[in-house]
Order: structure tokens, then C-alpha cells, then sequence
């Protein structure tokens, strides 16, 4: 297949895939242009494996996002956005892999892109599968720094089904990593992606328990990554953090970790 007619396949499928998420409720309009944006560099300029690896990604994670809602309502008050994914989501866990699809289509024999692909993609997935799952822990986390307990949905805090979540996230990008990748190396890559994502979700908590900007709630007394207003609608106070490392780039820094430690492990 040409480069131009890979792109425009590329531009079409992303559009159509951007569109049904759009229809489910998974995308805002904004999410959805950003989505067609990032589908159509990586499927367009990287082929099929690469627009698995995503679409895994995205299905598995809007699947989580909706399952178990009634359970993790309570919780969405300490989140900065709820389920419906905007472009800053979408860019801030698939944008680092839209870059490595990117470069690949410059440096087609060298695997090095595709590892940094898989493993940025790897720690979105363990991260995304961490928050959504972990929250279901029965008892509290605890935040990584102190290891104090902290409320459920805490910025920064593991407990044992998060940490066992992004290991099953990280697990699943990177088997597909290892099986569509190049070839001869399946054990060192799927242990490589692997590690790469758990990585990159462990530098999530990190800068949540450490620099990300938290504020609190005075009417509900409760800490909460929403600004300016939390969901009751009264104006939130900073806490800690520095008040520009919000949510998605906090989730762009887990994605770049998972992809430097791909690059460095190649």
C-alpha cells in the first residue's frame, strides 16, 4: 500500500471510529476531533499494529470507564473531568504515541519507535485501568510519598487492586506489543513494554502525591483535583502542588516516562 493511500485509509477509519465514540457518549466533540487527529497520524502513518495497540487501549479503557458507575459515583467529585473524554484527555494519553507513529514513518527499520509507541501506550493503559479499578479497593489507599491512608480516588495514593490493575493494563498492551512488534524478540519485548507502563504509572502517582495541583472543597472539606469550582459549585482552594501541573499533564508525563523507558530498554 502507498504512504498517501495509507494516510487517507488512516484519515477515514479515524474519522469513523472518532465519530461512534462520539455517538456513545465516550468523546466530547472536542475529544472527538482530537481523537481523529491522533487516530489518523497512527493509523495512517503507522498501519495496523499500531491502531490495535490504540484501539485497545481506548475500548478497554471506555469499558472500565462505564462499568461499575454506580459504585465509583461518589468518587467523581474528586476527579478533574468525568468519564466523557475531551482533547486534553485524548492528547494527554495518546499524543506521545501519535509522535513515536509519527517518527516511525520516517525510520521504518528500526524498532525503537514501536517500543516507545507500545510503552507510552502501555503506562496510559495501566494508568487508566489503575484509576478505574483501584477505586473499588475495599479498604483505603494509601498516598505513595507517606504511605498514609487516604480517601478512595486520592491523587497519588496505590492500593493493592490499583497497582495490580496497571500491572494488567501494562500486561495487555504490551503482550499485543510483543506479538505485532518486530519479530524475534517477543519475551524481551513484552517484558520491556511491561515494564515501561508499570513505570510510567508509578510517575503518575508520583507527581499526584508530590506537585500535581490539588485544592479543596471548604464547604465539603474535601480535597478534590476540580477547579475552579468543585461539583457543589463553590470555589475550591489549592492545597499543594504547583496550580499549572493539572490531570492531563500529569497523564502526558506517565505516557513520555513509559516511552523513555522503552527507548532506554530497547
Amino acid at each position: 500500500m502507498s504512504p498517501l493511500l495509507q494516510l487517507l485509509l488512516g484519515f477515514t477509519l479515524a474519522l469513523i471510529i472518532a465519530l461512534a465514540a462520539y455517538r456513545l457518549g465516550s468523546l466530547s466533540r472536542s475529544g472527538a476531533l482530537a481523537a481523529w487527529l491522533v487516530g489518523t497520524v497512527i493509523f495512517g502513518m503507522g498501519g495496523l499494529s499500531w491502531a490495535i495497540l490504540l484501539l485497545t487501549f481506548f475500548i478497554s479503557s471506555s469499558v472500565l470507564t462505564r462499568s461499575f458507575a454506580k459504585r465509583k459515583a461518589s468518587l467523581t467529585e474528586k476527579f478533574d473531568k468525568g468519564g466523557k473524554r475531551d482533547m486534553g484527555q485524548v492528547f494527554a494519553n495518546g499524543g506521545i504515541a501519535a509522535v513515536f507513529a509519527g517518527l516511525h514513518f520516517f525510520f521504518l527499520p528500526h524498532a525503537w519507535p514501536w517500543l516507545a509507541f507500545a510503552g507510552a501506550l502501555a503506562a496510559a493503559n495501566a494508568d487508566t485501568w489503575a484509576t478505574e479499578l483501584g477505586v473499588l479497593n475495599p479498604t483505603q489507599p494509601r498516598l505513595l510519598t507517606t504511605w498514609a491512608k487516604v480517601e478512595k480516588g486520592t491523587s497519588g495514593a496505590i492500593s493493592v487492586y490499583g497497582t495490580l490493575s496497571a500491572l494488567g493494563g501494562a500486561f495487555v498492551i504490551a503482550l499485543l506489543g510483543a506479538a505485532l512488534g518486530p519479530h524475534g524478540r517477543f519475551w524481551a519485548n513484552l517484558e520491556v513494554i511491561t515494564v515501561a507502563g508499570m513505570l510510567g504509572s508509578l510517575f503518575d502517582s508520583l507527581l499526584g502525591a508530590t506537585i500535581q495541583a490539588i485544592y479543596r472543597c471548604p464547604a465539603c472539606d474535601k480535597e478534590t483535583e476540580k477547579h475552579p469550582l468543585h461539583s457543589c459549585g463553590t470555589a475550591t482552594v489549592q492545597v499543594r502542588g504547583w496550580s499549572w501541573l493539572n490531570n492531563d499533564l500529569v497523564n502526558t508525563g506517565c505516557t513520555a516516562v513509559g516511552a523513555l523507558i522503552g527507548l532506554i530498554l530497547v
